[in-house]
Order: structure tokens, then C-alpha cells, then sequence
């Protein structure tokens, strides 16, 4: 059955709500694009190695899949917009803490202490603003206004890493991960002001789970997701595509800086015009899905990312590795749009925390463990050997899709109830 849409209804950009949500989550995004170059940088200027780089961003990459399994459970338990503010405050505290504890000297330790937690506090926060869209805008807009998040993550993601490489370069790393940490207050602040639709009758936020345990609760959004013909092989395809690419921007920045002579200032500039990739990607994402349909959207988003992989470790200058990161981001950002709008679209409301989580923490749980391998084998073998492997893993990833039903995906039906009330129990 189709959704009616009421003529009078106003474009996004004029709902105050929806506004008031998107500035944080831009104010967000823009502080957190100062940490994407200044933590990896810190490690490197105590450091000099990319293994090292590689091992922080595993063992913060496992806090976060660890998190996102419990995760899911608390966003359908409890209230979202506090959930997502209490994630800003405790982020604030703990990155505030890194620049103060620098004033005595690099303390890398600190880092291994404090990026986990951060990165866990990150996936509430994330699988939260994930099941947020579905209570701001109709489900007709979802794709929409997933686009328009994006477009304008993908903006700060421009002028954050351009800043901070900048300030980094001037004031060294600590500097921007302290403004990185002063952009979650404002986040927090814009959150306040935000107003969560209530759900439909039915779908609750509860919706019984309040009776289960804790990994029953888990495991219902598992088993619908394992249901989902589309999702269960979005979600192996991915994990295998997470594996790949977890560790590739400590690679690039790597590759920047050793191989290409490049300064702080010059992985800013890289990393921040590549971002308009993500830009391009998030404003296409929509119109491509409209055209194309999912499955061809998605697979082509993929098999683009992994020729770009493959060619930057070959391109041997700094313009020819922008290029194609941005052409890699728009990748990462068509499949990433198309993939999380799709299963907003088909998963009832009171699931959709379970759902997301557990998608989430199933496809990233490879992520850790191939950015220690991605980062190690940059380090031992070089970095042209690793993007050709990671590249071509990718476009066998993209070709996998093809074999799958998610080369004829399209909308999927929300499931019926009772089928509903058997995934939940």
C-alpha cells in the first residue's frame, strides 16, 4: 500500500524540528572530523608507526561492535534524544582529557583508555540517530532526509579535516581534539532543543521488551535481521567489506605522510577535499535508488570504491590520491545511505534499535581485526601491495552482490504482524 503525501507537507530544510536535529548532527560531525586526523597523527608524531596507528583503531573498533550489541536494547528501552545527549556529555569529558594529560608529555596510554570508551559511547550514539530519523520525518522522506544528514556530515567532514590540519600543524594534534571535544557541548545543546515523534499505536518503544532478558532482546532484532533475505546479505557482504577498509585511513594518512613527503597540513587538505566525495555520494544516493533501483545502486557504489582502492596506492602523487579518495568516499556513501534507508524502511519501529544494532555490530566485528592487518601489512609489505588486495577484495565483494537478492531489491514489505511477534520472542 502506498503512503499518501499530503500536498501542503513543507520541504525538509523549512521543518524547525528536523532543523534543530540536523545542526547538531553537523556540529557533531564537524568536531568529529577534527579527531578523524588528530588521533591518528598523535600516534604517528609519538610513534612513527602505522601498526601502532592501526592497533588503537582495533581496540577501539572493538569497544564500538562491543558496545553495539547492547546498544540496540537501550535505544528501544529508553528514551532516544537522552540517550544521544548523554553520549555527547560523556564523549566531551573524556576527549577534554587527552589534551590536558598531554601538557606532561605524550601518553598514548590514554589513548587505548579513552578512544575505546569514546568509540562505544559513538555507537549508542549512532545506532540512536539511526532509529531518530524514523521519528522525525514520514517514511516516504526517510531516504531523503538520510541524504541530506549525509550531505551535510559529509560538509563539516570538508572544512573539519582542512581546520585541522591547519591547527594541528600550528599547534600540534591536541589542539583540534580539544575542539573536538567542545563541539559535542554544542551538539548536546542542539539536541535539547530537538522533539522525537511519539510512535504509531503498536510500536512502542517498549513493544513487551521491558519482560525479556537482555540477549533475548538482542537477539530478536538478529533473528529479524537474519529473516530479511536483502539485510542477511547486506550484512555478510558488508562484514566482509568492513574487514577491508576499516584501516584504510590510517593507511592514507600513512601513505601521505611517509611515502609522499606530505605534512599535517597536507593530510587535512587531502582528507577534506576528498569529503566532498561523501558530499557527491549523499546527493546522489536518493536519485540513483529512485532511477536504478537498490541492488544495482548498491553494488555499483561498491564496485566503485574498490577501484579506487586498488588505484591509490598506485597513483604516485597527492592530487591523484584525493581524486580517488573522494571518488572511494562517494562509494562508501551511496551503498551507506541506500543500505541504512532501506532497512529504516522495513523494520517496525520498535525493533528498529535491535535491528540496527545488531546489524551494525555483526558487519563491524571483522573491522578490527583487518585494520590490525590492513595496518600491518602496510607497514611490513607496503602500501601499493595493500590497497591492490584491499581493492580487489572489494570488487569481489560488489560482484558477490550480484549472486544475492539484493540485485533485485527494491522496498521490501514491512513485515506482517504475527511474523512480527515471532521474530520479537
Amino acid at each position: 500500500m502506498s503512503q499518501r503525501v499530503g500536498p501542503a507537507q513543507p520541504p525538509l530544510w523549512r521543518d524547525r524540528n528536523f532543523g534543530a536535529y540536523w545542526a547538531a548532527q553537523s556540529l557533531s560531525a564537524a568536531g568529529d572530523s577534527f579527531a578523524y586526523i588528530a588521533v591518528p597523527l598523535l600516534v604517528l608524531h609519538a610513534t612513527g608507526s602505522v601498526a601502532q596507528m592501526g592497533l588503537l583503531t582495533a581496540v577501539a573498533g572493538a569497544a564500538s561492535v562491543g558496545a553495539g550489541v547492547f546498544g540496540g536494547v537501550l535505544v528501544d528501552r529508553y528514551d532516544r534524544r537522552t540517550l544521544m545527549i548523554a553520549a555527547d556529555l560523556a564523549r566531551l569529558v573524556l576527549y577534554a582529557l587527552v589534551p590536558l594529560a598531554w601538557l606532561a608529555g605524550p601518553q598514548i596510554w590514554l589513548l587505548f583508555v579513552v578512544l575505546p570508551i569514546c568509540e562505544a559511547a559513538g555507537m549508542v550514539f549512532q545506532v540512536t540517530a539511526v532509529t531518530a530519523v524514523r521519528n522525525l520525518v514520514d517514511r516516504h522522506r526517510i531516504t531523503e532526509a538520510n541524504g541530506r544528514l549525509q550531505a551535510t556530515y559529509a560538509t563539516a567532514a570538508v572544512g573539519g579535516p582542512l581546520l585541522a590540519g591547519v591547527v594541528s600543524a600550528r599547534f600540534g594534534p591536541t589542539a583540534a581534539i580539544a575542539i573536538n571535544a567542545a563541539s559535542f557541548a554544542l551538539s548536546a545543546a542542539g539536541l535539547w532543543l530537538v522533539r522525537l515523534r511519539q510512535p504509531a499505536e503498536g510500536e512502542g518503544t517498549d513493544g513487551g521488551v521491558g519482560r525479556e532478558r537482555r540477549l533475548a532482546e538482542f537477539l530478536a532484532g538478529v533473528r529479524f535481521l537474519w529473516r530479511q533475505p536483502v539485510l542477511r546479505s547486506l550484512t555478510i557482504l558488508l562484514s566482509v567489506f568492513i574487514f577491508l577498509t576499516y584501516g584504510f585511513t590510517d593507511v592514507l594518512i600513512y601513505h601521505v605522510k611517509n611515502d609522499l613527503g606530505g605534512s599535517d597540513g597536507t593530510v587535512g587538505t587531502v582528507l577534506g577535499l576528498a569529503a566532498l566525495g561523501t558530499i557527491a555520494g549523499a546527493l546522489l544516493a536518493a536519485p540513483l535508488r529512485r532511477r536504478r533501483g537498490f541492488g544495482v545502486t548498491w553494488i555499483g557504489a561498491v564496485a566503485m570504491s574498490g577501484l579506487a582502492i586498488a588505484g591509490i596506492g598506485v597513483v604516485g602523487d597527492v592530487h591523484g590520491v584525493t581524486v580517488l579518495t573522494a571518488v572511494y568516499l562517494c562509494g562508501v556513501s551511496v551503498g551507506g545511505i541506500c543500505s541504512m534507508s532501506l532497512r529504516q524502511e522495513i523494520t517496525p519501529d520498535h525493533l528498529l534499535g535491535r535491528v540496527t544494532s545488531a546489524f551494525w555490530s555483526t558487519h563491524y566485528s571483522l573491522g578490527p581485526a583487518g585494520a590490525a592487518v590492513l595496518t600491518w601489512a602496510a607497514g611490513r609489505y607496503g602500501v601499493t601491495a595493500v590497497t591492490l588486495v584491499a581493492g580487489t577484495g572489494c570488487l569481489l565483494v560488489a560482484v558477490g552482490g550480484v549472486f544475492t537478492p539484493i540485485r533485485r531489491a527494491g522496498s521490501e514489505p514491512v513485515a506482517h504482524e504475527p511474523e512480527l511477534q515471532r521474530s520479537a520472542t
